[in-house]
């Protein structure tokens, strides 16, 4: 159980990124004071967290309502995760990638910080993919829904200290962290694809 609860945590650290945010944070809030900055940092977590509160609850009743099977989700679910973590490893990373979305330095919170920055696609994905009724007890996914909280309010405190985490870590420091958490998520996202596969043609059979 306790495993389970660790490794999900390093999941979910890997697919939201809290460190990947700090650099969006920073450039999306350049133009505010440090008080305009925390009220950004609070508002933009709880609301990302809210966004996934939302895929966690609405999303196992849209795949319902489309009648996919699990093993067609597992698949799926994977291999956009993978394409996911290829972006976060080829690409040019999370930070510079977030950072050409900013238009308007006024209105910052939601977009981009909120979403995608900390409630990104793969983040969506991922907690749709780790609550599913098929899969996931409801004990199971209350305890998943407290972890997301956890890692979400983790980075929260990481987007009030950001500036010092940025002079600490480096922004060359910040892109490698982000892309040994793609490393991560791909390994994840294969897995899953595996997973559904095999249980694909176990019925099959």
């Amino acid at each position: 159980m306790i495993a389970a609860i660790i490794t999900k945590i390093f999941f979910l650290i890997a697919v939201i990124d809290p460190l990947g945010s700090v650099p969006v944070f920073l450039e999306a809030t350049k133009q505010l004071d440090q008080k305009h900055r925390k009220k950004v940092a609070i508002r933009a977590s709880f609301i990302a967290f809210l966004i996934l509160l939302f895929f966690i609850v609405v999303g196992q009743l849209i795949l319902d309502g489309m009648d996919v099977t699990l093993d067609a989700f597992q698949i799926s679910g994977g291999v956009i995760l993978f394409l996911f973590a290829l972006t976060m490893i080829f690409g040019e990373g999370k930070p510079e990638s977030e950072k050409h979305l900013i238009n308007d330095y006024k209105h910052v919170t939601i977009f981009p910080v909120a979403i995608p920055s900390i409630a990104s696609p793969g983040a969506i994905m991922a907690v749709v993919l780790l609550t599913d009724n098929n899969i996931y007890p409801i004990e199971q996914q209350a305890i998943t829904t407290a972890l997301v909280f956890i890692v979400i309010m983790v980075t929260m405190l990481i987007l009030l200290t950001a500036s010092l985490v940025q002079q600490r870590i480096g922004a060359y420091g910040i892109t490698v962290i982000s892309k040994v958490m793609g490393l991560i998520l791909a390994a994840y996202a294969v897995q899953s694809i595996l997973s559904g596969l095999k249980d694909f043609f176990v019925v099959l059979k």
